[in-house]
Formats: C-alpha cells, sequence, structure tokens
C-alpha cells in the first residue's frame, strides 16, 4: 500500500510511510516486558519487514538498559531456544486473528497507533518508529520495495532510517520479504 501512495502521490519518499509494524513492534515490547516483569519502556526491541506472518524479529538487537538478551541467551529466538521466546513473536502475529475473532475487527489499537505517530509528526518529535518506508540498498536489498524498518519521524516525515546491525538469518528473512514484495508489486498496472 506504501509503494503504490508513494507511486500516486509522487511525492518525496520521506514524505510517504505506512505504519507497517509499529503496532507489532509495539506488542512485543508489551510481551517481553510482561515476561521479564518491567515496564514495556524499559525494553526494547523491533519487528521488521512485512506486516503480519512473514515479520522479522530481530532477536539480536532485543535488549533492556543496554544488555542484549543475546548475549544472556545466544540461543534467543531460536529453536531449541530452552526459553521458548519465539512465542512472543508468534503471539504478536496471533493477536490480531485473535482480536478479529473476538470482535470481527481490529480498531483500537492501530488507531491509537496512528494517533501516536500524528502527534510525533505534529510535535516533530524525532522518536523511532517501526515504519514502511523504502528499503532499496538497506541491508543489500536491491528492490524498489517499502518494508518496515525503525525511522526517526518528524515534522517533515521520515527524516532518517535507522541502519540495524542484524544477523545473517534477520538479513535472510528481510531480504525474502523484499523479494516477495517485489514480486507482488511487479504485478501492479499503474
Amino acid at each position: 500500500m506504501t509503494y503504490v501512495t508513494w507511486k500516486l502521490s509522487n511525492f518525496p519518499e520521506n514524505r510517504v510511510f505506512g505504519s507497517g509494524t509499529n503496532l507489532d513492534s509495539s506488542r512485543f515490547r508489551f510481551l517481553m516486558s510482561e515476561r521479564l516483569n518491567i515496564a514495556p519502556s524499559s525494553c526494547h526491541g523491533f519487528i521488521i519487514g512485512e506486516h503480519g506472518d512473514s515479520s522479522v524479529p530481530v532477536w539480536s538487537g532485543v535488549n533492556v538498559a543496554g544488555v542484549r538478551l543475546n548475549d544472556v541467551n545466544p540461543d534467543i529466538g531460536k529453536d531449541g531456544d530452552p526459553e521458548e521466546w519465539s512465542t512472543l513473536h508468534k503471539k504478536v502475529i496471533q493477536s490480531a486473528y485473535e482480536i478479529i475473532k473476538l470482535k470481527g475487527y481490529t480498531s483500537w489499537a492501530i488507531g491509537l497507533s496512528c494517533a501516536t505517530l500524528c502527534r510525533s509528526i505534529l510535535g516533530n518529535q524525532r522518536n523511532v518508529y517501526a515504519l514502511s518506508t523504502s528499503v532499496q540498498n538497506l541491508h543489500e536489498i536491491k528492490q524498489k520495495v517499502f518494508l518496515s524498518v525503525p525511522c526517526v519521524l518528524g515534522i517533515n516525515g521520515i527524516t532518517d532510517v535507522i541502519r540495524q546491525t542484524l544477523n545473517d538469518s534477520e538479513k535472510k528473512q528481510l531480504q525474502k520479504s523484499a523479494e516477495t514484495m517485489d514480486e507482488v508489486q511487479s504485478k501492479i498496472v499503474f
């Protein structure tokens, strides 16, 4: 959707972005905070790429007070992790399906997320959110696609894209998302 909006609007890339995995990332941090019994604002981590089933949790960067959980548990998020941290990502993915099953639709969480993004723009807060933006040339992505990555958001839209240090698995998953998105986009006729 972000790519189509950008193509049709003729706006500069930094002025066209999507909510992407911002809500997924918020849910991820909330579930992490529950597991660790600390405030969500003290948990740092992002879900990047596409929203939903093929989203990429950046386990290599998850941290509390600068301490990477990957340093404490090198198997975090992987198959065979004795602490089963990967269940958090599965819960993030399933949360929307659960809400739809119970209510028939999702609206409140995405509404609140969008309101937060609007406040950030109007107040020029320059907070970092996981937003859908052009990722061409980021993490060796060659395609002109829009995927979610951490972005600084202010009055002029996206002012900076945070280049995370991804491990090989995370980078491959993100590149696969880019390939999939490019394949879908190639079928769009303008």
